[in-house]
């Protein structure tokens, strides 16, 4: 298959095709007039890393991933470690986002939307709503 071939037929753009190529997570096989040559063994690992890279793992873990995947002697365990692993950041970015949510929601509710100048919301963003907080020796 060409690079057109598997691109169609992982979801991947030809681009990322060769930037993963680049960095040594695939290793097509090259004609005699250079071009590439994939497999369906390629076409498989490229289907893995668009999937892992989908779930938010980054280049360095689909790199661990896919010698895990490759190594028949491997623990599972290496696997879900590495999996658990990435799961406690999304979660931590899931928090994130919710905190922010919360606040941007108080802002809103607090800002009357109207004609007058005064925004809690610019208030806040420009610090001066924490200078105001009795701890904060403001008002």
């Amino acid at each position: 298959m060409n690079i057109g071939d598997v691109a169609a037929r992982s979801g991947l753009p030809a681009k990322t095709i060769r930037y993963y190529e680049d960095i040594g997570l695939i290793k097509p096989h090259r004609s005699e007039n250079g071009y590439r040559c994939f497999a369906e063994t390629d076409l498989h690992k490229l289907a893995f890393l668009g999937r892992a890279r989908a779930l938010g793992f980054t280049i360095e873990d689909c790199r661990m991933l896919m010698a895990l995947y490759e190594d028949n002697s491997r623990a599972s365990a290496d696997v879900k470690k590495l999996a658990n692993e990435h799961l406690c950041k999304i979660e931590a970015k899931i928090a994130d986002l919710q905190a922010m949510r919360d606040t941007l929601t108080e802002l809103v509710k607090c800002c009357a939307g109207d004609d007058r100048p005064d925004c809690p919301i610019l208030k806040d963003l420009s610090g001066e709503a924490m200078a105001d907080t009795p701890e904060s020796g403001g008002a």
